[in-house]
């Protein structure tokens, strides 16, 4: 009896001196925390209850030169509903008429929405979805629908936005625009005018304290913002969405008819560089042409015969020769170092002058005037092409610019068929707008000037950044070799190989070209052709210079060359803004005061009714009343803000397009 209670004894000391250990061990733990670690976990008890969330700054717009909205951020909504907010009585009062709203606008039955409703409450949800990727228009409706009309804290409405960048014209110059993405693996990315002058668009994001009120419920601590945000500054572009809509239909008329693989036109403004139109269209598999790649900055490529036009200018700087000295076409086949030339005209054009040679795109010609007279020094053929600046990118602000390329003398690969191949346009690679910008400083007397995208970077009326002309060379070559060129270039079109697209009613002057993609490469076989025209309008005072490149045009048609396949889309262009132009003015004031409009509603559709469905003008009208209107005459609508309409991304007058986008800013 002794030996077990000695036994007990022992168990009763051995589990107090455990307990009596563990409260040590407590005791230090507590001391560790309140004392070593109380910093860390107070702050992260305030992380779970107290947080910083970011306020998003509003991105700036993209404005056309003309003031029609290229990208802007539009608001999607979504409506959720905290089902344990309202008072039963609330709740059951509005519940039939809260469905039967709904399901006039979402599209399913007023008892099902009743049904989840009834449910979301039983199951206290307090973050029931109803709908999600609302448009404002929908959003508006809804907030004002019975039992959520009482707000938030009595309706139990919840509303979230989130904001989505869109261009209000649709697809055309998508590609320059550009977009800025973010990767899956979390790297910004982007392209074009939203790229590149993202620093001035995305403003700086702003800071609100919260704090945590219910599960995924979070309420802003204070009236005030930690850091309030700075909105983004708006971007003037240089498109013209008049010239851009000419351009781009008559490049995609084109392309669908000669089934191309892909093309591109761009319209600059001469004295500028302004880039008012710029187009690129690649054909998808199902035979649809779409914007994938901006293959004016990008694609560097084998010009073919508009190369032919710096050889001219070297010629005539260094008087070589004139434009009126004769070569021999040797029946249109001439051979070096066992490789033929050809011209396309069988059998060549006899005995012609270098400047009707020119006119009439002889290879023959233009090999010969520039093989003779610098076979011996070939070094100072090349420095003249590097001095007129065709061996350099343009330094252009949108990224993605393709390199030139002119092969140097001192190259490894340099060999006796280099020279006379560069004659015609082999050998080298050049961007199309590269080459624009080289035929624009003849038609500028000399002056090469740089193509630009933005003309401006504006806080509403405030100027913040002015894009002045830039230019690359103030004197490609004297003012006797312009007049020369400026003369071929006019007759290329008048009695050469541009002559189909001859106009009396107004002048054009440019330069045909059709470069054979794999020339003298495994016999020819699989060959395609790139066609294309460059030059500019009105011949005798340039105003716009333009260039149109369209790959692998189909061999069906038996028609590859440049006069007939990218020709009719240079005529096109000149021909619409001279006889069809509108008047438009550049973005001035983007906070001009708006003409006082009549606020009845059914004045502005019979008006609009009168005029042959036409785009009204919406300024100051009511954003529920422009809004109706707009969807009554079939145009879809977006609009941003609350209020009267302050601005109209389409303008007024212009045809309806059923189905297409206006987007409304209200104030």
């Amino acid at each position: 009896m002794a030996v077990e209670d000695k036994h007990i004894s022992y168990r009763i000391y051995l589990v107090a001196f455990a307990i009596f250990l563990m409260a040590i061990a407590i005791a230090v733990k507590l001391t560790n925390i309140q004392w070593v670690e109380g910093d860390y976990y107070r702050k992260l008890a305030k992380e779970r209850t107290v947080r910083n969330f970011v306020i998003p700054a509003n991105k700036g717009n993209i404005y056309s030169a003309d003031g029609s909205l290229l990208a802007t951020s539009i608001p999607n909504y979504e409506i959720r509903f905290d089902a344990v907010a309202p008072k039963p009585e609330a709740f059951e009062k509005n519940v039939k008429s809260l469905s039967d709203s709904l399901a006039l606008v979402l599209g399913k039955p007023s008892n099902f929405f009743q049904n989840e409703l009834r449910k979301a409450r039983a199951n206290k949800n307090r973050y029931y979805l109803i709908a999600r990727n609302l448009s404002y228009t929908q959003y508006f409706k809804i907030k004002g629908f019975p039992l959520f009309n009482l707000g938030a804290y009595k309706g139990g409405i919840i509303i979230e936005q989130e904001t989505v960048r869109e261009h209000p014209i649709g697809k055309i110059a998508e590609r320059t625009v550009g977009y800025e993405r973010t990767s899956h693996g979390g790297t910004l990315d982007g392209k074009g005018i939203e790229w590149a002058f993202r620093k001035y668009l995305n403003g700086k994001d702003g800071k609100i304290l919260k704090q945590k009120i219910a599960k995924g419920q979070w309420k802003p601590i204070r009236d005030i913002n930690e850091v309030d945000p700075q909105d983004g500054y708006d971007v003037i572009s240089t498109i013209d969405v008049y010239v851009q809509d000419i351009a781009h239909h008559a490049l995609l008329k084109q392309l669908e008819l000669y089934q191309a693989d892909h093309g591109c036109v761009v319209v600059m403004e001469t004295k500028t560089g302004h880039v008012k139109a710029i187009s690129n269209l690649g054909r998808a598999k199902d035979g649809t042409y779409y914007e994938t790649t901006n293959y004016a900055v990008a694609e560097s490529h084998e010009p073919g015969s508009t190369y032919k036009l710096a050889d001219l200018m070297a010629l005539l700087e260094d008087k070589k020769v004139d434009t009126s000295a004769v070569y021999d076409s040797k029946g249109g086949v001439i051979v070096y170092s066992g490789k033929k030339v050809r011209d396309s005209h069988e059998g060549g054009y006899g005995k012609i002058s270098l400047a009707r040679g020119f006119e009439v795109s002889s290879n023959t010609i233009m090999v010969q005037a520039v093989y003779d007279n610098y076979k011996n020094e070939p070094s100072k053929f090349v420095n003249h092409l590097n001095n007129f600046g065709l061996n350099k990118p343009l330094g252009l602000s949108i990224k993605g610019e393709g390199r030139p390329y002119i092969p140097q003398p001192s190259d490894k690969n340099w060999s006796n068929i280099s020279l006379p191949w560069m004659a015609f346009g082999y050998g080298v690679s050049i961007t199309p707008l590269q080459t624009l910008a080289f035929y624009n400083a003849v038609a500028n007397n000399g002056e090469m000037v740089k193509p630009q995208f933005v003309s401006e970077i504006k806080e509403w009326n405030r100027t913040i950044k002015k894009y002045d002309k830039e230019v690359l060379n103030p004197r490609i070559c004297s003012q006797g070799t312009i007049l020369k060129l400026k003369a071929v270039l006019e007759n290329v079109v008048k009695k050469g190989t541009g002559s189909k697209l001859y106009s009396k009613d107004f002048s054009m002057a440019g330069k045909t070209g059709t470069a054979q993609v794999n020339y003298g490469k495994d016999g020819g076989s699989g060959k395609y052709y790139a066609s294309s025209f460059v030059g500019y309008f009105p011949a005798d005072k340039p105003m716009y210079s333009c260039i149109v490149v369209v790959h692998k045009p189909s061999t069906a048609l038996n028609n590859y060359y440049g006069a007939d396949v990218a020709g009719p889309v240079f005529k096109r262009i000149a021909q619409k803004i001279f006889t069809d132009a509108p008047s438009t003015n550049e973005i001035k004031n983007l906070d001009r005061k708006i003409p006082k409009q009549e606020n009845n509603y059914d004045s502005y559709f019979v008006k609009s009714q009168k005029k042959e469905q036409l785009i009204p003008n919406v300024k100051g009208m009511s954003g529920m009343d422009a809004v109706a209107l707009l969807e009554n005459l079939g145009i879809k609508v977006k609009a941003i803000g609350v209020g009267k309409v302050k601005k109209q991304s389409l303008q007024a007058g212009q045809n309806i397009v059923r189905n297409t986008t206006i987007l409304l800013e209200l104030s």
